[in-house]
C-alpha cells in the first residue's frame, strides 16, 4: 500500500458527546482513539494535510448539537489541530457525509492538489462509511484504518438489532468489498506513510 505525500487525513466527529454511552450505547473498537491520535501525529510530522470535520446536529437532543459541551472536538484532537506543518482545514456540516460540509471539502482537495484521503473517527457505519463511500464516488482514492474508527449498537427494521462489531464489520464489508475504500489497519497505514 502507497501512502501519498500529499495524503489528506480526514478526522471525522471526533467529538465529546460520543463518550455519552447513556445516549449510544455500548461501542467497539476500545483503541480507536489511540489510533486517531497516532495518526494525527503521523501526519503532522510528516507534514501531510489534516482536515477535521464536526458534526453539528441539528437534533435537539443530540449531543452533538451546538452549544453544547458535546459539540466539542475531544481534547486529543482540539490539541493537535494547527501543529501540523502541512495543510489544514476545519469543516463543519449537519449531515454524514464531510463533502457535503462547510467549507467544500472537494473543492479544497481539489486546490491542493489531493488524490488520496485516509478517513478515521466517528461512527464507522455512518459519517465515516458516508464520507468514504462520497470519495469513491467522486474519484478519490480511499483509506479507511478501521481501528481507528468506532461505532456503538443499533436497531434497524424489524426488530433487528447488530452489535457495534457486527455493524462495523457490515460497514468494512461494504466500503471494501464494494470497491469504494480500502479498508485497513492503523499500522497498515503508518508503515506505509514512512515512518
Amino acid at each position: 500500500m502507497d501512502i501519498a505525500e500529499s495524503a489528506a487525513l480526514v478526522v471525522v466527529d471526533v467529538q465529546k458527546g460520543f463518550e455519552e454511552a447513556g445516549f449510544w450505547g455500548p461501542r467497539n473498537n476500545p483503541g480507536a482513539d489511540d489510533n486517531i491520535a497516532e495518526l494525527i501525529d503521523v501526519w503532522q510530522s510528516t507534514g501531510r494535510p489534516v482536515v477535521f470535520v464536526r458534526h453539528d446536529s441539528p437534533k435537539p437532543q443530540s449531543p452533538l448539537r451546538p452549544g453544547y459541551e458535546g459539540n466539542d472536538l475531544k481534547d486529543y484532537v482540539e490539541e493537535r489541530r494547527g501543529k501540523g506543518a502541512g495543510a489544514e482545514l476545519f469543516v463543519t456540516k449537519t449531515v454524514n457525509s464531510a463533502f457535503l460540509g462547510t467549507p467544500d471539502l472537494g473543492a479544497w482537495l481539489t486546490a491542493e492538489g489531493i488524490r488520496q484521503v485516509v478517513v478515521v473517527g466517528i461512527q464507522t457505519n455512518m459519517c465515516v462509511e458516508t464520507t468514504a463511500r462520497m470519495g469513491g464516488n467522486l474519484g478519490y482514492d480511499v483509506v479507511v484504518p478501521y481501528d481507528a474508527t468506532y461505532t456503538f449498537d443499533l436497531e434497524g427494521p424489524f426488530g433487528w438489532r447488530r452489535s457495534a462489531d457486527e455493524v462495523a464489520q457490515a460497514s468494512a464489508v461494504s466500503l471494501h468489498g464494494g470497491g469504494f475504500a480500502r479498508v485497513v489497519t492503523t499500522e497498515e497505514v503508518v508503515g506505509a506513510a514512512g515512518l
